[in-house]
């Protein structure tokens, strides 16, 4: 539940859609909306100014009051209420961090970057800040007044239904449109939003203009090339921000996603456009949506349905559906074996039941199939680690990382082997993937080795609000404890590891059982 919380408040979706039915409504596009936020009553009342806390969820709670209020574009005390929030709640990198993303998201860029100067190790935060700034950041600074009325304005275009009033009334502003590209930015999602494409596209190019390295900008063109006269156009601007270096896994996201939403519109095949719409939901997350899109998509053609079952074999999969996931594979399989994404599923069936052989051999097929990406690779080497060839598996995991230096999982399984290089590998593994568990419960444990209780605390909380089933957590809160002269409170967490994974030893052993 407390993981669900956090997705509800913390969740970046760059290109979210609304939910309906019929394909032909897809094209409203929301870029800032966080995924199905809380609705809270008109007439809420703020918190009292407190140090929000992971642990008691409370941030959760002050985020969503504000958010509500930026949505009824009651934006001036939204942005106090998110001012508050940041410089009171208990300091805790991961939390600033997601915080700089989410409001640099909706446009309140001083408050981004006052959370990021909160951050107090940067070894965790450099690369997702730098991507926040080059894909998000205006060329020049705005002043607050002049955020709060953009605020306004996106948050009437986009959640108040009032894209045409809001809109003609920011491109009265002369002075803030000569002087702000990200005025323009928002006069073209205005227009867009509004289906004037030949005025969202000029307010665009001139946003571009003032600031060619935002990728945002570069992102809305694609969408409104995707919906105009010759959709197949923003492939191109697809392809300048594919080249772009984006490290944080967030951000590469974003990426594909964009690109299988293009590629919707770009297409008139009904079946493609489904076909790439349910593999947009797969990067969303929206796996329920992907499945029942890519089911439409299939067709009598085994040519395409090559392409339709293996995205639908990995989503079934995903979904914890594997008799489906493995039939699904299977077919895919048989119309293209060399297809990676369905040797991959078929890998990690395999896997699952312990057949590590079938497995290794799977992954292989994969690997000599796909040249771009180090998915395949890091299957093998967890293989061999399986079967005991942990000399193998860490060989691999370092060549990965000659040719992938944003494989934050070969940097966490190397971080696990080499004690030399555990922190700066665990910590390089979390600013690829800020949301990446396993490092954040090592880095709590590698701290409690070392003694310094503190750190491990605040590790161990992120890991814990991020999940709170995890037996792992509760294993090294017991350590924590234990190594505190906490002893109740150790036999307490010992007993709660165990209860989530009966066969766990290391629990065992502290309990003496």
């Amino acid at each position: 539940m407390l993981m669900q919380k956090l997705i509800l408040i913390l969740l970046i979706s760059a290109l979210t859609l609304t939910s309906v039915s019929a394909a032909g409504e897809f094209d409203v596009i929301q870029p800032a909306n966080p995924f199905a936020p809380m609705v809270l009553p008109a007439n809420t009342i703020a918190l009292p100014v407190k140090k929000a806390t992971l642990t008691h969820n409370s941030i959760h709670n002050q985020y969503v009051i504000a958010f509500e209020r930026f949505m009824q574009s009651n934006v001036k005390s939204a942005y106090s209420d998110f001012k508050i929030l940041i410089e009171t709640m208990q300091s805790n990198d991961y939390a600033y961090m997601k915080m700089a993303e989410n409001m640099a998201d909706i446009g309140f860029f001083n408050l981004s970057a006052l959370s990021s100067s909160k951050i107090s190790d940067k070894t965790l935060s450099n690369l997702l800040i730098d991507d926040i700034k080059i894909y998000y950041f205006p060329s020049k600074k705005l002043d607050v007044d002049d955020e709060i009325y953009l605020g306004e304005v996106f948050s009437n275009i986009i959640y108040n239904d009032q894209s045409r009033e809001a809109t003609s009334e920011l491109v009265k502003n002369t002075d803030l449109l000569s002087a702000s590209d990200y005025a323009n930015y928002i006069a073209a999602l205005g227009y867009l939003k509004s289906n004037d494409i030949i005025s969202a596209g000029k307010y665009i190019d001139t946003a571009i203009g003032m600031n060619p390295q935002n990728l945002n900008y570069r992102k809305l063109k694609a969408e409104i090339l995707s919906q105009g006269k010759k959709p197949k156009d923003a492939l191109k601007i697809l392809e300048y921000i594919k080249q772009q270096q984006l490290y944080s896994v967030d951000f590469t996201r974003k990426v594909k996603s964009l690109e299988q939403y293009v590629l919707y519109k770009a297409n008139k095949d009904y079946s493609e456009k489904m076909y790439h719409l349910g593999y947009y939901y797969y990067y969303e997350n929206e796996l329920a949506k992907s499945m029942r899109t890519l089911q439409s998509a299939l067709t009598n053609k085994k040519k395409h349905n090559r392409d339709v079952y293996p995205v639908l074999s990995r989503v079934y999969f995903d979904m914890q559906d594997y008799d489906k996931a493995e039939d699904t594979a299977e077919k895919a399989h048989k119309l293209d074996r060399n297809n990676p994404v369905a040797l991959l599923v078929l890998g990690d069936l395999s896997y699952r039941n312990k057949d590590y052989k079938a497995a290794l051999k799977y992954y292989k097929d994969a690997e000599s199939n796909d040249k771009f990406s180090s998915i395949s690779s890091v299957k093998i080497a967890e293989t061999y680690e399986r079967q005991e060839k942990e000399k193998k598996a860490y060989e691999i995991y370092e060549r990965i990382l000659k040719a992938y230096n944003d494989c934050y999982t070969a940097y966490y399984k190397i971080a696990l082997k080499d004690r030399s290089k555990e922190i700066p590998y665990l910590k390089k593994a979390i600013a690829i993937n800020v949301n990446y568990k396993d490092a954040w419960l090592e880095l709590g444990r590698a701290e409690i080795d070392r003694q310094n209780f503190q750190k491990a605390k605040k590790y161990l909380e992120v890991a814990g609000y991020i999940d709170e089933n995890d037996f792992r957590y509760y294993y090294y809160q017991g350590l924590l404890a234990k190594n505190q002269g906490m002893k109740q409170d150790a036999q307490n967490y010992f007993k709660k590891s165990l209860h989530l994974n009966p066969d766990y030893e290391p629990a065992k052993e502290e309990l003496k059982i």
